[in-house]
């Protein structure tokens, strides 16, 4: 399956995790479906990301050292409201992702998660971005 916007347009996707491998590991998965990934390894660096481009949707982990989830999603939906963001979670903080669905989150997942769930929750949080919009 093949992840796009258009059907000559891969999809912009920004994302920031502090995990390296982790990074690694999705960026190659996500771009394996012809998603065309940026990622950074901070929420300060997913900022800065933000301000030289302009990206479809975000993926945000929210447990990250420095500047978290939560604050990065605070700034990129005053940057770029109309991105959808999707949290990415592990260490038993559901509840915060919720809380991050309440700030703006178009939609969370639970880390490790699957590929294809990932890909289906991407293409629905795009399809509701792009009908918002108009």
């Amino acid at each position: 399956m093949t992840a796009t916007v258009e059907t000559t347009k891969p999809i912009r996707l920004l994302l920031v995790d502090d995990e390296q491998g982790f990074v690694d590991i999705l960026s190659k998965r996500l771009k394996r479906r012809d998603i065309d990934v940026t990622s950074v390894l901070s929420g300060a660096d997913g900022i800065q990301a933000l301000r030289g481009s302009s990206f479809d949707i975000a993926l945000l982990d929210l447990k990250m050292e420095g500047m978290d989830g939560i604050a990065v999603l605070k700034v990129f939906k005053v940057m770029a409201p109309e991105m959808p963001v999707i949290i990415l979670t592990g260490h038993g903080s559901e509840e915060a992702a919720r809380d991050g669905l309440t700030l703006g989150a178009a939609d969370y997942l639970m880390k490790p998660c699957d590929l294809d769930e990932l890909i289906r929750k991407i293409t629905h949080a795009l399809a509701d971005s792009r009908r918002a919009a108009g």
